[in-house]
């Protein structure tokens, strides 16, 4: 029996933070939306209408004038509302095709191979399910590649009038012609300095990448490039990859709202930092040895002394115990902490992360008591089930002072309870 040729298929939400926002805000369908970075920074996300008045990037204090006179709403970074939709898009389409690669908080490839019948419509189908049930747009590129999928729904997007947000270029003239009309820039992967090197090849558009020697590629630059070019060219290099591998470290870090001079704020953040790493480490069902802790000052400021250190904490046993770890890491904060500075961060790093039966401790080393597994159990059950922060350390205030800026995020619509969105009729 033949093989058949792989199909992919790449589910990408538009403007995701804008439409999440919009689902919850139905008035602003059609207004232009930005979101901002942690402490209300700089501009993160855009609306596809916000794009004529603000780049990406841009510094809110300099821009928030000109984006209030042209009618633009701005909101704070709302994450958890961003991650609980970004699941349910998820499990949509998780519950509509045969295997799902999630590539990032607002997209996912998915295997279509071997299935029957027309793909651009059962790509309208996928759309249309995700919009009715969650409210956010996507946009869906089917390929006989990854990379070759990415550019299919590039260009769903871009002529969205034309596509109806779906494109499928598995028919090489199709395919051709996407490649014919667009910039070697917009290829997955190639950034703006590969796209200077290339350029200066005279490779300027897919369709040059497609054709290109990838032995020529690869011994220039790198593998990387010399697969992209395959890819473009028809050839698959990329697999689906279904799940993710453990992360080796993980890192929970986040500016103050302002600056801070005592030592209590400083431990509150850095239990509440460790609460989330120490969440991410028991889904990914892993255990800790050791974790920094490390506290700065800011560094741009002339006139602020400076100041930044961090400690190694080296725990008794691999735990994913948020107990341990948080008495564990407050006490380094102890070491750390010099009067006299103005401090605007806090980071918490997990190092030496194994899988559970990975560290090779001798007989009589202690190991995590089976109580602490049966507490963490009922601790993320109820988080999960409730919201998170529901059941956390008592060292973890509810509405810290030292918070990031976020004077204009929405409500946390459905993950929290008191915050379930109200409909009034009039």
């Amino acid at each position: 029996m033949a093989n058949r040729e792989p199909v992919f298929a790449l589910i990408d939400c538009n403007s995701f933070y804008a439409s999440c926002e919009r689902v919850f805000r139905p008035d602003l369908a059609k207004t232009p939306i930005v979101v901002l970075s942690n402490n209300d920074g700089c501009v993160i996300a855009r609306s596809y209408d916000a794009k004529p008045f603000v780049k990406m990037g841009a510094p809110y204090f300099q821009i928030k004038d000109a984006l209030r006179q042209n009618g633009v709403e701005v909101f704070s970074s709302n994450y958890a509302l961003y991650g609980d939709m970004s699941e349910r898009v998820m499990t949509i389409i998780e519950s509509m095709v045969p295997a799902v690669e999630v590539y990032s908080i607002d997209e996912a490839f998915a295997d279509l191979t071997g299935m029957p019948g027309d793909l651009t419509a059962f790509g309208r189908k996928i759309r249309t399910t995700i919009y009715k049930c969650t409210g956010i747009p996507v946009g869906v590129g089917i390929a006989h590649t990854k990379t070759l999928a990415k550019l299919a729904n590039h260009t769903a997007k871009r002529l969205q009038d034309k596509t109806g947000g779906v494109v499928d270029i598995c028919d090489p003239f199709k395919r051709d012609w996407v490649l014919r009309n667009t910039d070697v820039g917009e290829v997955w992967g190639i950034g703006r300095r590969m796209k200077a090197h290339l350029e200066g090849m005279n490779i300027k558009t897919a369709m040059d990448l497609a054709k290109a020697d990838p032995s020529m590629l690869r011994q220039k630059f790198s593998v990387v490039i010399e697969k992209t070019a395959r890819e473009l060219a028809g050839t698959s290099c990329l697999e689906l990859n279904e799940a993710d591998p453990p992360k080796q470290e993980i890192c929970s870090s986040r500016m103050f709202g302002h600056r801070v001079t005592t030592i209590e704020p400083i431990k509150e953040a850095v239990a509440s930092y460790v609460q989330r790493a120490a969440e991410k480490l028991r889904a990914q069902n892993s255990l800790c040895k050791k974790i920094r802790v490390s506290i700065r000052t800011g560094m741009f400021n002339p006139e602020e002394a400076k100041y930044a250190n961090g400690a190694l904490v080296e725990l008794p046993y691999p735990t994913n115990d948020v107990r341990l770890m948080t008495k564990a890491a407050t006490e380094a904060v102890n070491r750390l902490f010099r009067p006299g500075f103005k401090y605007s961060k806090a980071e918490v790093l997990l190092l030496d992360l194994r899988q559970p039966g990975e560290f090779t401790d001798d007989l009589f080393a202690a190991a995590q008591p089976q109580a602490a597994v049966k507490v963490m159990t009922v601790l993320d059950e109820i988080n999960g089930r409730w919201g998170r922060g529901t059941l956390r350390a008592a060292c973890v205030p509810a509405d810290p002072e030292w918070g990031m800026r976020r004077e204009m995020m929405s409500g946390s619509f459905t993950t929290r309870v008191d915050q379930l969105w109200t409909v009034r009729c009039k």
